[in-house]
């Protein structure tokens, strides 16, 4: 049950934290969106450092593994939200999804071998990526704002939406690699945190002294959705793990697929048939891709 509740949970809040996020970057940009949301999530965690118990010494692998999860982090959030500033809710968290996928392929570089099951499952999945990033639909607020819409949602901002939800996967997988590796000798507090930090130290203050960094009032809000969100679908998620790695993935891995759901009934936000049976093919592969790793 804890297992169960904890996927659920991951899953509910990446996707709160997806569908907000694609409201204040396009608010306020998604640079400043990032540092906001870091800022935020900082402010959660560290308070909660002195009570998360005993820090093992840092010895310089695992030092290097948290540099790449917070890093990752960052820069695939960053990627991320500026997908989602131009593209679908639905597409772009999908592409985004395939990031368990790009943790495998980096884990055979490292030195695991794939099973044929992997490979073909990688392989199905690839075809969800391209159907997703190729095609297009209209969406309910391209068709009432017209020329402007045009060029945030139409083919083109689509397709470069896509190229940015992918290229998040490909940095999120480093940081779920990172995060796994770090979580082996770390309390979950601690585990979470170097994005937290790397946000605020690489991105927040430098946009803050130079000037570039933007805030409106109706972003507060959702920035600070977006930032505990992101705190709490992490803590669920490993909580979640920590009873079964398999049920807790598979659950938490279909944030895409809630965030899909929801975008449809908040933002009227429409697929095309395509589209849709790409996000399908990419939640189905995502699942079992787990569930045969395991």
């Amino acid at each position: 049950m804890i297992a169960i509740l904890g996927g659920l949970g991951a899953a509910v809040m990446w996707a709160t934290g997806g569908l907000a996020s694609a409201r204040s970057s396009r608010i306020i940009g998604a640079s400043s969106t990032v540092a906001w949301m870091m800022l935020v999530g900082l402010a959660v965690t560290a308070p909660l450092v002195p009570f998360s118990g005993p820090v093992p010494a840092i010895a310089p692998t695992l030092a290097c593994w948290l540099v790449a999860s917070g890093l990752g982090s960052v820069i695939g959030l960053s990627l991320l939200y500026r997908g989602l500033r131009m593209g679908k809710v639905g597409a772009v968290l999908a592409l985004a999804s395939t990031e368990g996928a790009i943790a495998a392929v980096i884990a055979v570089i490292a030195g695991e071998r794939l099973t044929i099951p992997v490979v073909l499952v990688l392989g199905i999945m690839a075809i969800g990526i391209a159907t997703v990033a190729l095609a297009t639909g209209g969406t309910a607020e391209q068709l009432e704002a017209g020329g402007d819409a045009e060029e945030r949602f139409g083919p083109g901002a689509e397709r470069r939406a896509a190229m940015f939800s992918a290229a998040a996967a490909i940095a999120f997988g480093f940081t779920i690699y990172g995060t796994a590796q770090a979580g082996l000798s770390l309390p979950i507090v601690l585990a979470i945190m170097p994005a937290r930090v790397a946000g605020v130290a690489f991105l927040f203050v430098p946009l803050a002294l130079t000037g570039r960094l933007r805030i409106a009032p109706r972003a507060v809000p959702l920035i600070v959705i977006t930032g505990v969100s992101e705190v709490l679908g992490n803590a669920c998620y490993v909580v979640g793990a920590r009873e079964s790695i398999a049920v807790a993935a598979v659950l938490a891995s279909q944030f895409a697929a809630v965030g899909a759901v929801a975008a449809f009934f908040l933002f009227r936000e429409r697929l095309s048939r395509q589209q849709r049976s790409g996000v399908v093919v990419i939640a189905m592969s995502v699942a079992i891709l787990t569930i045969v790793r395991t």
